[in-house]
């Protein structure tokens, strides 16, 4: 099958999913960021509860996230095996309950002070199994949405489910804002930091109860029919659609700098600049959170009516243009250089991954389509959302520049601009 009919129609048949089991599985997404993004939002408190008071315990906090990060991949590419060879069901099912121990097994960890460095070392283990479970719980949804979508609306529903996420990110903002605010310093090291990871725990409880009732998706059953299901996925995949997981690769690592860089990274950034306090900060990023939510269908509906190059293409201009002013803004303009910035970031952010999620896996054929996005979308995540925030704040504190974060969001969608350029129009044909 040549990219050009993959691209018109990515071997996704006419059956649909119902609603239900698609309501379901995006909405599942906002247990996957409400963790990762709750965890950067309380970088601060983390690093004194499990690293210390110390110099470097920020950085050592960030640098666990993305240590963590790393182990994405591995877990996309464990599910995705799991999903392409026997079903896009069972693999959102195990995620969902490995991430849901995670984050319980996180709110009952003991502290540095009730153990000593043991505590950071138990931190970082359980994010990294929250990370391999997150790994596949990624490629799951993204396939599974858009093998049961209509093919006109796949831009749409998609970047639903991507509101989804950023709605757990609206969530720990909003409880972490909460917490610090509602109990004094002192409180929050001894116990109130444990308060939003219980929280989350109960969220993945129930979402993963609610799976049970998950139709497969519509894609494999035909692949069972008609006996195409790859005995080596990721083999398959790596032989038959290099391009499109080098393509992801582009996407993803612009889609993942914009948005762990351009957003969830911003309340540590205000505060390491002291630009704000944590409070202060993490209610900002609340605001921005919001604008993610509404940025993000319109523009996967843009993307359905227009296709997804031109879209990314826009996003991607803005990207190299934009984020150097607006990280020199937030830093020395006050609260309200502080919330423009921010927002125009959270849309450039919520614009690109609206619309990237979809395009990678359209890129893809059906079969090893959770593998290909395992080596191409997850890897680039890994290396471009987990280890960035950390190089930023290392940057910072080295040359004292507050514009760093800016430029390394601008350097890279300057890279991928010529990939977007030549790559092929991945939505179905009207």
């Amino acid at each position: 099958m040549t990219i050009e009919q993959q691209a018109a129609d990515p071997g996704v048949p006419c059956e649909r999913i119902s609603t239900a089991s698609m309501v379901i599985a995006g909405l599942s997404t906002v247990i996957e960021w409400y963790d990762f993004t709750l965890y950067l939002y309380l970088v601060t408190v983390l690093s004194r509860v499990f690293f210390g008071t110390g110099g470097g315990s920020l950085s050592i906090t960030l640098a666990a996230f993305a240590l963590a990060y790393l182990m994405r991949p591995l877990g996309a590419f464990v599910f995705g095996h799991m999903g392409d060879r026997h079903g896009r069901r069972l693999t959102m099912l195990a995620s969902m309950a490995l991430m849901t121990l995670a984050m319980l097994a996180t709110a009952l960890l003991p502290t540095r002070d009730q153990i000593g460095p043991a505590a950071g070392a138990l931190l970082i283990a359980l994010r990294c199994v929250m990370a391999f479970a997150v790994g596949g719980e990624y490629t799951g949804v993204v396939a599974y949405l858009i093998e049961g979508a209509p093919p006109g609306r796949r831009g749409l529903i998609t970047s639903l489910a991507a509101a989804a996420s950023e709605i757990g990110g609206l969530l720990a903002a909003g409880i972490g804002a909460l917490v610090l605010a509602a109990l004094d310093a002192a409180a929050v090291s001894n116990w109130g930091w444990r308060l939003p990871f219980f929280f989350g725990a109960a969220m993945a409880a129930a979402v993963l109860l609610a799976r049970l009732r998950l139709d497969e998706s519509p894609e494999f059953e035909r692949q069972r029919r008609v006996g195409s299901v790859p005995r080596r996925p990721a083999l398959h995949a790596l032989r038959d659609n290099r391009a499109g997981i080098a393509r992801g690769f582009a996407i993803s690592a612009l889609g993942s700098i914009s948005y762990y860089v351009g957003i969830t990274y911003v309340p540590a950034f205000l505060v390491a600049t002291r630009a704000m306090t944590e409070a202060d900060a993490l209610g900002l990023a609340t605001i921005a959170a919001v604008v993610v939510i509404a940025v993000t269908p319109l523009v996967g509906h843009v993307s359905d009516r227009v296709g997804r190059r031109p879209v990314l293409l826009g996003v991607t201009l803005l990207c190299a243009l934009m984020p150097v002013s607006l990280f020199a803004a937030m830093a020395g303009s006050g609260f309200a250089g502080a919330l423009a910035g921010a927002i125009a970031l959270a849309a450039l952010g919520g614009a690109f991954s609206a619309v990237g999620a979809v395009a990678t896996a359209e890129l893809l054929a059906g079969e090893g389509r959770l593998s290909g996005l395992a080596i191409g979308a997850t890897g680039a995540t890994a290396l471009f959302g987990g280890l960035t925030p950390f190089l930023a704040q290392i940057w910072i504190e080295r040359t004292g520049l507050a514009i760093v974060p800016g430029v390394m969001i601008a350097v890279v969608a300057l890279a991928v601009a010529p990939v977007l350029w030549l790559m092929p129009e991945t939505r179905p044909r009207r």
